[in-house]
């Protein structure tokens, strides 16, 4: 008959803690192997990821967001394997919205978000405050190209203030920034 070994609840936790760091590590280097496939096969060396462009994500969000596709997708990537990209998602899907012209989609879509980001538990809920989701839910019976954007606002901040600092702090960005530095050493 086997024995049945318990370990001290704090050795538990440690071993989970060094799980986790190993866990992260590999995310970090699992994600560079994609990363790599997807920025470095590029056909043209205009269109790579160079090392001064990533720095430059370190620069402010908006010009992570808005300057650079490969930016805005490893953040993206970021958030995801952090299972909080509803914020990113949202932000997009509004971007998105807003170029909508015509008003039978533009009603049908904007009550799509609301379903999936705005209403209280849906799949990919957002911080937003009482208030705003209120007004949100009025303004979708008569929707405009405007009427997610005291919410979006709320989104970027939090973002702003709390997942970009995250990213730049990462495994992933100091790993990309790292394996770039290297790669310009090499040429």
């Amino acid at each position: 008959m086997p024995s049945l070994i318990v370990e001290p609840p704090n050795t538990q936790r440690f071993i989970m803690d060094r799980d986790d760091r190993k866990r992260n590590k590999n995310i970090g280097k699992n994600f560079m192997c994609r990363l790599q496939c997807m920025f470095s096969h590029s056909s043209s060396s205009e269109s790579r990821l160079s090392l001064e462009d990533t720095q430059q994500w370190s620069q402010s969000l908006e010009k992570m967001l808005l300057k650079q596709y490969y930016g805005l997708a490893t953040f993206r990537n970021f958030l995801k394997s952090e299972y909080s990209d509803e914020n990113i998602e949202f932000w997009l899907t509004c971007e998105d919205y807003k170029k909508i012209k015509s008003s039978f989609r533009m009603s049908s879509r904007a009550k799509k978000i609301y379903e999936q980001f705005i209403k209280a538990e849906s799949p990919k809920e957002i911080n937003i405050d009482y208030h705003t989701r209120e007004q949100i839910k009025r303004n979708v019976k008569t929707p405009t190209m405007h009427c997610f954007d005291d919410a979006q606002k709320i989104v970027y901040g939090l973002m702003e203030r709390d997942s970009y600092p995250r990213f730049l702090r990462s495994d992933i960005y100091r790993t990309l920034l790292e394996s770039l530095a290297a790669d310009a050493m090499k040429g």
